[in-house]
Formats: structure tokens, C-alpha cells, sequence
């Protein structure tokens, strides 16, 4: 198959280097440019999961990109969406089939309008999270820490089989298929845990220390985690959706026994200092799930009348802390009726 890889970072990095080595074709776009010079004399250099040296074809501009692709795949940070979406459906043929990468909360509908002004048939496949635990590292080499054997995903139009079908063909057969984009955008838990991971250690941050995800995943920030996790799961029930749990999410990606988020940090703490933290402020942990996740979960509370008092506390937190109002970045929202999608969601 012939894949659009619509962003450079380590999401695109890793999914290239898992693709090819999968035996598929894939062309590379970078919007900047600067992320996909390296590779026009070098090679990805891959580790982890996935090991080699995987040469991708490197386009230009993105209508070059998607130019014959049978799926076209959005893989950069929350603050590129709508930008790459204004590059990419101008471009798009139908028959194709775009596949969102860690859907921004809501984000998929922002696309779903804009294709389908066009009208375009082109199905769109969004992701809970990414399918590979990956990290840029200098140069052209990325590591693939983990390959997740099951994430959230759904398709729009609903019930688009063949769309389902394709996803699973490429990437591998890992998708838990659910009903709308509403229920995958209520299963990204990257804005709760990164907001609580980022209050309890933005001194860390800030001084560029090595620190351990799982080592610092304590009682206390279990028990934070807890209760935003209250608030996702009622503004789920709220809808009528089946939300997965933390605790769910923990126990498949750590293989351990579902009990309460205490005990399960201190079982993951157990297994070593895990992933590392973000050495910097300027982490997508806050830049990019704070507007991005946060605002977006804050809007969905208000909707459904279940209130994340503590999502919207926390993104106060962090904007007084980085002198910024987060608030008013969230640029994929803007025009968006949310309370219509909550009302088509409960339909």
C-alpha cells in the first residue's frame, strides 16, 4: 500500500520506519520542511521494536504527498491539524482514506466538515492514541520504545467497513473499532495524565532533570489521577458512550491486574523508571494537551452538564504558570457547534 505520512516528527519518524518495514511504500511531508532535509541524503535509523535503516520518499508539498496514496496519514502535534487539513482536502481523490494519528479531541470533526463541503467520499479513521510509544533522538534515528496491541479507533461514516478492513491490513490488526468519533475522543487519556504528570513535576521540567514517568507515578499524583479520571468517565456516561477506564488502560499496556490507580502505580513503579519525562517547559505535555485536550474536555463537560471542575482548574494552573492563556490557542474548535455534537452523539 502506498501511505501519505503527513508530519516529521517522532510520530512520523516512527510510523515510517513501521510501515516500511512492514513492506509498504511510504512518502514523507514535513510542513516546515526543516524535519525531512536530513533524509534527502540519510535514512531514518530506527531502534526499539523496530530496527533498520528505512529510506522513505520525501515530498515537497502536500499535494505531492497524498498525490496517489490509498491512506493519508495525519501524524504531528494538535497545532498542525488545522493547518495540514487546510493543505491536505484540496488535495484529496475519493476512495482515499485519511487516518488521524492520536486525534487532538474533536479534531476529527473539524475534518469531517471540511470533506465533506467538498464532497469528497473519504473515509476517516481517528485513533485514540498513537500506535507506537516512540522518541526523536539527534539526527535521523528514532526508537520505538512500544508498539500498543490495542488502541481505540473509529470511522466516519459509521460502519465504513472496508475503511476498518484497510486500517487493520496496514497497521496490523490492533484497533478496538468504536461507534463515532466522540467515544475516541473521550478515550485519549493524554490530556489528564500529562496534566497531572506535568503540575506534580514542572520544576523538573524546567530544570532539564532526567526523571522517570513510572518512578514519579506516586500515590498522590494516583489519586489525582484518579478523580480527572472520574470526570472523563461521567461526561462518557453523560453521552451514553462506554468510556475505558485508566485503570483499563493500564492494565493492557503494563499487563498487570485492573485494581485501584494506587495500586497499580505502585506495581508500576515496580517495573523501573519507565519512559522519560520531559526535560523542558516546552513540552507537548502542556503546549499541545493543555489547548488541545484540556479546553476541549472543559467544553464537553459544560455540554453535557457534568463539569470537569478539576480538567478546568488545571488548565488555570498552567496558564498562570506559563503566562499564556491556553484557552484561546485551541484553533480547531473555532467554528465548531459543540453542543450540536453533543446532542448528535446522544442521538
Amino acid at each position: 500500500m502506498r501511505i501519505a505520512m503527513l508530519g516529521a516528527g517522532a510520530v512520523g519518524y516512527a510510523n515510517s520506519a513501521y510501515l516500511l518495514d512492514r513492506g509498504h511504500e511510504v512518502t514523507l511531508w514535513s510542513p516546515s520542511g526543516r524535519s525531512t532535509a536530513a533524509l534527502r541524503d540519510a535514512a531514518i535509523i530506527c531502534e526499539g521494536e523496530v530496527e533498520g535503516v528505512f529510506r522513505p520518499e520525501i515530498a515537497t508539498t502536500c499535494a505531492e504527498a497524498v498525490e496517489n496514496a490509498d491512506i493519508v496519514m495525519v501524524a504531528l502535534p494538535a497545532n498542525g491539524h488545522r493547518m495540514v487539513y487546510e493543505a491536505m482536502v484540496p488535495a484529496l481523490s475519493d476512495g482515499q482514506v485519511v487516518v488521524i494519528s492520536a486525534q487532538p479531541v474533536l479534531a476529527g470533526y473539524r475534518l469531517r466538515a471540511a470533506i465533506t463541503e467538498r464532497g469528497l467520499d473519504v473515509p476517516v479513521v481517528v485513533w485514540g492514541t498513537t500506535l507506537l510509544r516512540s522518541r526523536r533522538h539527534e539526527g535521523t534515528r528514532v526508537r520505538i520504545n512500544t508498539i500498543r496491541r490495542s488502541l481505540d479507533a473509529a470511522v466516519w461514516p459509521a460502519g465504513n467497513s472496508a475503511a476498518e478492513n484497510l486500517c487493520a491490513e496496514v497497521f496490523g490488526d490492533r484497533f478496538r473499532m468504536r461507534d463515532d468519533m466522540m467515544a475516541v475522543s473521550l478515550a485519549n487519556i493524554n490530556p489528564q495524565c500529562h496534566l497531572a504528570l506535568a503540575l506534580t513535576n514542572i520544576t523538573r521540567m524546567e530544570r532539564a532533570e532526567v526523571w522517570g514517568q513510572s518512578e514519579n507515578l506516586t500515590a498522590s499524583v494516583a489519586r489525582l489521577l484518579a478523580d480527572l479520571d472520574a470526570e472523563r468517565l461521567a461526561i462518557g456516561s453523560a453521552l451514553g458512550i462506554e468510556v475505558r477506564s485508566l485503570a483499563e488502560h493500564y492494565s493492557r499496556t503494563y499487563e498487570l491486574p485492573e485494581s485501584s490507580l494506587e495500586q497499580m502505580a505502585e506495581a508500576i513503579r515496580a517495573l523501573g523508571p519507565g519512559q522519560l519525562g520531559p526535560t523542558t517547559a516546552d513540552s507537548r505535555y502542556v503546549l499541545e494537551d493543555a489547548p488541545f485536550g484540556l479546553v476541549a474536555l472543559v467544553a464537553l463537560g459544560r455540554a453535557t452538564g457534568r463539569e470537569a471542575v478539576l480538567h478546568e482548574a488545571g488548565l488555570r494552573l498552567l496558564s498562570s504558570l506559563y503566562r499564556r492563556e491556553f484557552t484561546t490557542e485551541n484553533d480547531v474548535l473555532e467554528g465548531l457547534d459543540i453542543q450540536s455534537l453533543v446532542d448528535e452523539a446522544r442521538f
